[in-house]
C-alpha cells in the first residue's frame, strides 16, 4: 500500500494532507471523541476530561457505540485541552469537564454550535468549526507527527491500522541490511538531535565496524529548555520510535537497543513500557519476525536529567552506571561504544523518520526540505507568540512563515525582536533575519543552528544581555566540569554577563567575551563546552549595541535587568491617588492624597516595578 493512501473508511486527501471527512450535514453520528492526553493538556485537566466524557456516555448508554480515545499531542498546545469529533474533525479547545454534557447533547442531539469552545481566528474574528481549516495546521505537513493526535498511544493495533510495521516487514522480507542503509543515505536524513549528521553514513560505519555485538541506542535525553518534541513524540507514537530502532538493528547487524530517557518523563516512559510489551506480546520483540532470522528487542534506561547526557559517549557512561561525563574522540561510537562494543545512537525524531522513509522510498522523503537539509523537522514553539505548541514543517521554510502563519505573530501587538533556535547550544537570529529559510546549513551561517528543535520567540520587552546570560547561567549548572575550558569558562563568562547586567561592566568585557568563547568552541572536549559560547556570540554580533547601553550608558533599553531600572513619577500625569504608595513594599514613594504629585526616593527603591503595574495612569516611569 502506498504511504499516501490509507484503509480507514471515511477518508480523503485533500492538497496532500489526509482529513477525515466531515460530517454534520449528513447526520452521521460521531463514533470517536479524541482527546489529547499529552503532558501539555494533562496538565491542563485532560484527564479529568476524557473521565468525565466515559462517564456521560455510559449514562446516556452510548459507551459501546462511541469511543473515548486518549492521543498525544496535537501540537496546538495553547488551545489544550483538546478534543477533536471523528468523523469530521469538529474541533474544541480548552475544553473543562463542566462542559462535557452540553457537548454530548449537541453532538447527539443537535442545536447551537459551542461557540466558546470553538477555535476563533485571531485576525478575522471568524468561528472555526474544523481542525483542517485552522491556520496554525494547515501551513504544516505532518509526517513524523501524522499519528500523533489521531491513534490512542497505548493501543498497538490502532499503530499497525496505519501501516505500523509494515516498513519493517518491508525490510526484513525484500531487502538486505545494505539495502536499507543505501535508502537511508540516498533520502538526505541527517541527524535530528543537534549535529545534523547524515544518518545513512553513521549507520554504514557502524554496520562496517567489526563486532559479534553491537548496539542501537535511542537518545530520548531531551533537555534543552523549552524543548519538548521528543518527549511528545513518544507520548503520542511510541511504536514509531521502536520500529526506527528495529529498522536499524537490522541495518547494521544488532539485536539489542536501549532507550536512554529522562526520568522526569513519566507519560513518555510509561508509554514506551506499553509499546515494549505490546510489541514482545506480538512477536514484534525479542524473536525472529517476519518468518526471518532476524530478532531486536529494547529496554529502557533511565536518566536523572543532566544536559550533558545528551552528548553520546557522556550518555553511554550514564547507561554502564558510571558518572555522565563525555569521553575523548576518537574512537567514535560506532566503533567502540557501549561496554566496547559498535554503537549507533540516533535522537527519536530522527528514528521515527526511518518507517516513513522505508514506506514512502528515499526519493519521496527527498522531495521535501532543501537540496542539503531533506524532509521535515519539529519544533516547539514557544516565548512570545500567539500560537505556543509541537508543529512540523518541511525544511527550508522561511523562519516569517513560522512565527506568523504558524505562529500567529507576536501578542499584544509587540514586535518581533528574536527567535532563539538550538537551545543553550544555539544562537538568536533577529528580525532581519525573518526571512531565512530554516535549515542546518542557512542557520549556521547566520550564527546560529537548528538543534533538537527548540524555538523561543523574543519581543523588545525582552533583553538580549539577559537572555544570554539565562543560557550561560543553564550551562555552568550542566557542566559536568571535565575539562577546564567548559569548567571554567562558562563560569567566567557567566560572571562578566552578570556584571554587565548590574551596570558594573566595561568595554573590554565585550572583546574577553568574545576570545573567550573563541577558545572555548576551539578546546572544549564536547559539544556542550563547544557550543555553549553561541547564545554569547550570537546576541553580540546582532544587538552589540544593548550590550553597549549596558555598559557606557548604565541603562537596560528593555527594562529588563533591575540594578539598571529607574524610576520616577511624572507630576503632569500623577494624580496623587496615594495607589502607589499602598503597594510599595520599602516605604520609597512619599506624597500626600490630593495634594500633588508624588515622589519617588531612589535611594530606598528596590526597583520591584509594583508601582508601574498598578499606577492606574501611568504616570510611573521606568
Amino acid at each position: 500500500m502506498d504511504l499516501e493512501q490509507f484503509s480507514g473508511a471515511g477518508e480523503t486527501v485533500v492538497n496532500d494532507r489526509r482529513f477525515i471527512t466531515p460530517i454534520a450535514a449528513d447526520g452521521q453520528r460521531p463514533d470517536k471523541l479524541l482527546v489529547c492526553r499529552g503532558t501539555g493538556c494533562s496538565s491542563a485537566g485532560s484527564v479529568t476530561l476524557g473521565q468525565t466524557l466515559k462517564e456521560e456516555l455510559g449514562r446516556r448508554g452510548l459507551a459501546a457505540d462511541i469511543e473515548v480515545v486518549e492521543t498525544g499531542c496535537f501540537g496546538f498546545c495553547r488551545m489544550g485541552p483538546i478534543m477533536v469529533v471523528n468523523p469530521g474533525q469538529a474541533f474544541f479547545c480548552q475544553v473543562q469537564p463542566d462542559d462535557v454534557p452540553e457537548i454530548v447533547g449537541v453532538l447527539l442531539e443537535g442545536g447551537q454550535p459551542l461557540e466558546r469552545l470553538m477555535y476563533r481566528d485571531p485576525t478575522t474574528d471568524e468561528l472555526i468549526q474544523t481542525m483542517s481549516e485552522i491556520d496554525f495546521f494547515g501551513h504544516q505537513e505532518r509526517v513524523v507527527l501524522k499519528n500523533c493526535g489521531r491513534i490512542n498511544p497505548e493501543d498497538i493495533d490502532e499503530y499497525i491500522a496505519f501501516e505500523g510495521y509494515f516498513a519493517l516487514a518491508t525490510a526484513v522480507r525484500e531487502m538486505t541490511p545494505g539495502e536499507v542503509v543505501d535508502v537511508i543515505k540516498k533520502s538526505g536524513l541527517r541527524g535530528r538531535g543537534g549535529a545534523g549528521f547524515p544518518t545513512g553514513l553513521k549507520w554504514e560505519f557502524t554496520r562496517n565496524s567489526k563486532g559479534d555485538i553491537k548496539y542501537v541506542i535511542c537518545n530520548a535525553d531531551e533537555g534543552d529548555p523549552g524543548a519538548f518534541m521528543d518527549r511528545s513524540l513518544m507520548e503520542g507514537d511510541p511504536h514509531s520510535v521502536l520500529e526506527g530502532m528495529m529498522l536499524a538493528g537490522y541495518a547494521i547487524g544488532s539485536n539489542q537497543g536501549y532507550v536512554y530517557i529522562r526520568a522526569e518523563y513519566p507519560i513518555a516512559v510509561h508509554r514506551l513500557e506499553i509499546a515494549i510489551r505490546q510489541a514482545r506480546e506480538k512477536g514484534l520483540l525479542g524473536r525472529p519476525v517476519f518468518d526471518s532470522s532476524f530478532s531486536f528487542d529494547v529496554d529502557i534506561r533511565l536518566g536523572a536529567g543532566a544536559f550533558v547526557c545528551g552528548e553520546e559517549t557522556a550518555l553511554i557512561n550514564s547507561i554502564e552506571g558510571d558518572r555522565g561525563e563525555p569521553r575523548p574522540k576518537p574512537p567514535y561510537p560506532a566503533v567502540s561504544g557501549l561496554w566496547g562494543k559498535p554503537t549507533l545512537i540516533n535522537n527519536v525524531e530522527t528514528l521515527a523518520n526511518v518507517p516513513r522513509i522505508i514506506r514512502g522510498g528515499w526519493e519521496w522523503f527527498a522531495e521535501r526540505g532543501t537540496p542539503t537539509s531533506k524532509g521535515t523537522k519539529v519544533f516547539a514553539l514557544a516565548g512570545k507568540i500567539n500560537n505556543t505548541g509541537l508543529i512540523e514543517v518541511p525544511m527550508g521554510t522561511p523562519l516569517r512563515t513560522i512565527i506568523y502563519d504558524i505562529g500567529g505573530g507576536i501578542p499584544h501587538g509587540h514586535k518581533f525582536k528574536a527567535a532563539q533556535t538550538g537551545g543553550p547550544s544555539g544562537g538568536c537570529i533577529p528580525a532581519e533575519h525573518l526571512d531565512v529559510p530554516v535549515d542546518f546549513d542557512s542557520l549556521i551561517k547566520i550564527g546560529s543552528m537548528m538543534g533538537s528543535g527548540g524555538m523561543i520567540v523574543m519581543d523588545e520587552t525582552d533583553c538580549m544581555v539577559d537572555i544570554a546570560r539565562f543560557y550561560l547561567d543553564f550551562n555552568v549548572d550542566e557542566s559536568c566540569g571535565r575539562c577546564p575550558p567548559c569548567r571554567i569558562g562558562t563560569k567566567r563568562m557567566f560572571e562578566i554577563l552578570t556584571r554587565i547586567t548590574e551596570g558594573k561592566g566595561q568595554v573590554e568585557d565585550l572583546y574577553t567575551l568574545e576570545s573567550l568563547g573563541a577558545f572555548m568552541k576551539d578546546a572544549a572536549l564536547c559539544g556542550l563546552g563547544q557550543t555553549a559560547p553561541n547564545p554569547v556570540l550570537s546576541t553580540l554580533r546582532y544587538f552589540r549595541e544593548e550590550y553597549e547601553a549596558h555598559i557606557k550608558e548604565k541603562r537596560c533599553p528593555a527594562g529588563v535587568c533591575k540594578a539598571l531600572r529607574h524610576f520616577r513619577i511624572d507630576p503632569d500625569k500623577c494624580r496623587a491617588c496615594s495607589v502607589c504608595t499602598r503597594v510599595c513594599p520599602a516605604e520609597a514613594i512619599t506624597g500626600e492624597r490630593k495634594k500633588g504629585p508624588f515622589v519617588i526616593d531612589p535611594a530606598k527603591c528596590i526597583k520591584c516595578g509594583a508601582c508601574v503595574e498598578k499606577c492606574p495612569v501611568q504616570a510611573v516611569i521606568q
